[in-house]
């Protein structure tokens, strides 16, 4: 997967994303928002798309939201003028692997369905916790992959094509284990199945002290 790959796969996804995927998401957005305002302050959104989430937020909840997808963030922008989000402080273009904000400078990230779907996960994780103060939380809803069976091995198969629609299908929770290992500044809150089917899942960590 490269950047220039998945931001034209959601360009070509906006004027329909939110038709196909819009209802599928309802609860793992809503149970992510939930989490987030539990935090409050200051939220940062990666890969907030159409915009889909921001109206969902408490008028009080500040807000950032990017994507690296353009044609994604015009939905959003025009979601910000209909609805008057004026908690919404900023929309802009980025690369989840190279956020350019300062260190600390939220109290959560929340990415939703957007980790299996960057070239480097880790990269932007580490990325996530960097811009996030200590006791700051990131917020995710993933797909977590099978790994093995039947079911990891159909992910496995169809990787080739979901990787040019933009996303991974192959993604175990293994793999986030050994990032929070890897990074060393973490802890790991919750891991918890959403519907339908428990194939994604909500999860958070901490950031640490120090």
């Amino acid at each position: 997967m490269r950047t220039e790959g998945v931001a034209a796969a959601y360009d070509r996804w906006a004027p329909i994303y939110d038709m196909i995927f819009g209802k599928v998401f309802t609860f793992g957005r809503a149970e992510s928002i939930q989490r987030a305002e539990a935090v409050g302050g200051r939220v940062l959104e990666v890969g907030a798309g159409t915009g889909i989430s921001l109206p969902q937020y408490k008028r009080t909840t500040r807000l950032v939201a990017i994507d690296i997808a353009d044609a994604m963030l015009d939905k959003a922008r025009e979601r910000k003028h209909r609805y008057g989000l004026d908690n919404v402080e900023d929309i802009a273009v980025m690369d989840a692997e190279a956020l350019q904000y300062p260190d600390n400078a939220f109290d959560v990230v929340v990415a939703q369905y957007v980790v299996t779907a960057v070239p480097n996960p880790e990269r932007a994780l580490d990325e996530f916790v960097r811009v996030i103060r200590p006791g700051g939380e990131i917020v995710i809803t993933t797909r977590i992959g099978a790994n093995t069976g039947l079911r990891g091995q159909i992910e496995k198969a169809l990787m080739p094509v979901t990787t040019r629609l933009g996303f991974r299908t192959e993604f175990p929770f293994s793999r986030y284990e050994a990032w929070a290992r890897a990074n060393g500044r973490v802890e790991l809150v919750e891991n918890q199945p959403l519907p339908p089917l428990g194939h994604f899942s909500l999860v958070r960590y901490r950031k640490l002290p120090g």
